[in-house]
């Protein structure tokens, strides 16, 4: 039988008790070590990794790519955020919030720093006018479901995605708890999918780069291995949108930049070319006919 747990009258941080990422969680802010950004000899430089909220960026620049848009040209350097890359001086001065993704515009006379992958989706669709309608109520309902997922997520990740898979020991009432609000989250995007062939409607938007890193993968089962546990399945709405999202180019390129994990055709540490992205993509076995 686990013991209750008794808070004390003041709370003290505890290294050995944050199970996988013991060695990062802290509860002070700022830089731990000494360490500059490198960088690259594009307009735009991207410090990330291929999570959930790195693919939102990744795709985003893949698909201003798409567009011809050469001031889109991105390096994209790897953050290992579990050896505490994200604590160096060079990344606090890019985040002070220390959490990836962060973006430095170098294409002006002035070097502009963005950090949260919503804030980045906003900056860049803004900055080349796509992805985001102009006109007030189809806006408007854009930045809804934008701000929706920034607000969202953590539930999936933090929430659900800790204690699910990383947390030391499994809570029943902690599982249960976040296991409730992230499929109430997937019922609501059933039923938005279920009239519409993106989030907003029949056009693509940055709604849906934000939303489909972290509930298209989630409705492919290809994250926390939770499909069979979440019924996933039973959102038809959301898989049929999640794998018509998988078929545009510049998602399968994006979600593999940053990546240190999976099949080989899925990794790809850095980015500085689209070359880089090509030659990882080849190793891809091709389907039988």
């Amino acid at each position: 039988m686990i013991n209750e747990y008794v808070t004390p009258k003041v709370w003290a941080f505890n290294s050995e008790n944050g199970g996988n990422w013991s060695k990062t969680n802290r509860p002070v802010a700022g830089a731990t070590h000494e360490a500059k950004l490198p960088e690259g000899t594009h307009p735009l430089q991207l410090y990330s990794m291929g999570t959930p909220n790195g693919q939102k960026v990744t795709i985003m620049l893949e698909e201003l790519l798409a567009l011809n848009e050469p001031e889109a040209e991105y390096d994209a350097h790897l953050i290992k955020i579990s050896e505490g890359d994200q604590f160096s001086t060079g990344f606090v001065d890019a985040n002070p919030n220390s959490k990836i993704p962060a973006l430095i515009d170098c294409s002006g006379e002035t070097r502009i720093r963005v950090f949260e992958s919503g804030a980045i989706l906003l900056y860049l669709a803004e900055k080349f006018s796509h992805f985001l309608p102009q006109e007030t109520v189809e806006r408007t309902e854009v930045l809804n479901w934008l701000f929706w997922l920034q607000g969202s997520a953590p539930y999936l990740g933090g929430g659900f995605g800790h204690f699910y898979s990383y947390a030391p020991i499994k809570i029943e009432y902690a599982i249960d708890r976040y296991t409730m609000e992230v499929k109430r989250q997937l019922d609501l995007l059933d039923k938005q999918l279920s009239s519409r062939r993106f989030i907003v409607g029949d056009y693509y938007s940055i709604a849906d780069m934000a939303i489909w890193p972290w509930y298209g993968n989630l409705a492919l089962e290809t994250l926390y291995d939770s499909g069979e546990f979440l019924n996933v399945k039973s959102y038809q709405n959301v898989r049929r949108w999640a794998e018509l999202i998988l078929q545009r180019k510049a998602v399968q390129r994006g979600r593999i930049v940053n990546r240190t994990w999976g099949e080989p055709w899925e990794q790809l540490c850095e980015r500085h070319e689209a070359s880089d992205i090509d030659n990882v993509l080849k190793l891809k076995p091709k389907k039988p006919r």
